[in-house]
């Protein structure tokens, strides 16, 4: 177990705790049979995660004295407000988690995420220096690949794939599948990030991945029905989701983007459930969509 592991499992344990004595810490630990060897967390090796969380993530765990001695998270606004540290610190403690329990290893099912870890490596040490990348891409629809250079300007986790987002050869930005690389390499060669450059703000108005395609964002209204109301609530599709009125058997939420290729093929996915309200062409698109699988399955 590497130490970024004990110490998210720790900031993990305090938090869901809300505040805990370093006696209950320590059993917990020592419970975690896979993580500690069933040792008990000694309070100099706590003290010094203590001071390794805050030094690495900025994440205060502080003490509360009156009332016996209680630890807490003292700033969660750290970890609420950063989605990237938010995510990370989520994605290590259901890894923490599961690892706990590997005796039911045939009874917990992921999903495995093609590409990405070689490559993914690559290319974030790059950006840390702003180095350029020579990389080997292929095409699904090609039947070799092509080499040539890329500024990473940034990555985007989306539908279980790793995406690279970067200005190419040709001066175009454009973004590539982690999973379509044959070869990365880090030339010696650097660049220069645009300083207005803000990847959250760039992808802002677009659902996932498809870009440069002309598509303007616009302002959109969809209907989910009674079943499907609850899921758009709990897992929106976008940052700019709005619920604009639940009518019992319905509701309304409109969102602001981009209606790009994989936005039209998310809503597909959930076939009836959704209906697009507006804007009339964006109907007419799904319309043509829907045709055409009526026509493949119209003979059943």
């Amino acid at each position: 177990m590497n130490q970024l592991q004990k110490y998210t499992w720790l900031i993990d344990t305090i938090r869901r705790a809300g505040k805990i004595s370093h006696r209950d810490l320590s059993d917990k630990w020592e419970r975690c049979k896979d993580l500690s060897d069933c040792r008990p967390l000694h309070r100099a090796t706590f003290n010094r995660w203590r001071d390794a969380i805050y030094e690495q993530f900025g994440i205060m765990i502080d003490c509360q004295k009156v009332g016996g001695y209680l630890y807490y998270i003292a700033n969660p606004e750290n970890i609420d407000e950063d989605k990237l540290k938010k995510w990370m610190l989520d994605s290590f403690a259901v890894g923490n988690i599961i690892g706990e329990n590997l005796s039911l290893k045939g009874r917990i099912l992921v999903d495995e995420i093609p590409s990405g870890r070689d490559h993914l490596t690559t290319i974030l040490e790059a950006m840390k220096e702003n180095r350029i990348v020579e990389i080997s891409y292929r095409p699904f629809k090609r039947s070799h690949s092509y080499t040539f250079t890329i500024e990473p300007y940034c990555v985007k986790l989306f539908e279980n794939r790793w995406y690279v987002l970067g200005r190419n050869n040709r001066g175009e930005i454009k973004i590539y599948g982690l999973d379509r690389l044959e070869e990365t390499l880090t030339t010696d060669a650097t660049f220069k990030l645009p300083k207005d450059f803000d990847a959250a703000e760039f992808f802002a108005t677009y659902f996932g991945v498809v870009i440069g395609d002309g598509t303007k964002p616009e302002r959109i209204v969809i209907r989910a029905n009674e079943d499907h109301k609850h899921y758009l609530r709990s897992l929106p599709l976008h940052s700019s989701q709005r619920e604009i009125e639940d009518c019992g058997e319905y509701a309304d939420f409109e969102l602001f983007l981009a209606p790009t290729y994989d936005f039209v093929m998310k809503l597909l996915q959930v076939g009836s459930m959704i209906e697009v309200v507006s804007p009339a062409p964006l109907r007419k698109t799904m319309k043509g969509w829907i045709s055409e699988m009526y026509e493949l399955y119209r003979n059943v």
